[in-house]
């Protein structure tokens, strides 16, 4: 049963609103919240693209362009980024700093084999901690088949501690076109205190004052 709306705000108790309470748990709305997406840089040409941290956006497009905002500035200049749902990453198990996660990788034989070859691209750390960083792509039917594909093409690259896995066409990388967003950071210099030369404008008036 509703009963009225109580509120510390008289003029709200005099509206004789009914509270409703449900008889039920509700259900979420749909995007309620913005998903989360993880981010990657590549901070120079034919660098290993690098996360750098999560964005949360209603798609692609727009974490692309919030990852851009958010970590391309203040300096932080970079040649591309990529970006991806972070509910479209699979991960293996985290090992010690030691050790090679890709020991603990399950046999071929016990990996579902159906489906259609897709790409994936693979991301190791190197250490607990750290970021994880994108060393390559490889042909599997499934996240499990491309990780154990992982082990036998990248798992020289130790220490692994960890290791990402993501199919390539959930990633939204930057395009060529899209390498001019970057073309004007380094001319901002308008936010760089010594550009304004402070400390010489005030020898330069004590001079002026010091002849008069």
């Amino acid at each position: 049963m509703n009963s009225p709306l109580v509120s510390l705000d008289p003029r709200i108790t005099r509206l004789g609103v009914y509270e409703v309470v449900p008889e039920t748990l509700i259900p979420k709305s749909p995007m309620d919240q913005f998903e989360t997406y993880e981010a990657f840089f590549q901070k120079k040409e034919n660098a290993a693209y690098e996360h750098t941290g999560p964005v949360h956006a209603p798609h692609p497009e727009l974490a692309y362009l919030f990852a851009k905002e958010q970590y391309s500035r203040r300096g932080n200049t970079c040649t591309g980024i990529c970006v991806i749902r972070t509910i479209d990453i699979q991960t293996s198990a985290t090992g010690d700093n030691d050790k090679n996660i890709y020991d603990q990788v399950i046999p071929r034989g016990e990996i579902d084999l159906s489906g259609p070859v897709r790409s994936f691209d693979i991301f190791h750390m190197k250490k607990r901690g750290g970021h994880h960083q994108h060393v390559g792509r490889v042909e599997a039917r499934s996240h499990e088949e491309a990780l154990y594909k992982a082990k036998q093409a990248f798992s020289d690259l130790s220490p692994v501690v960890n290791v990402w896995v993501a199919a390539s066409e959930d990633i939204r990388f930057s395009t060529p076109e899209e390498k001019s967003f970057w073309d004007t950071l380094p001319l901002k210099k308008y936010r760089d205190a010594i550009v304004y030369k402070v400390q010489d404008r005030i020898e330069r008036f004590k001079q002026e004052k010091a002849s008069h």
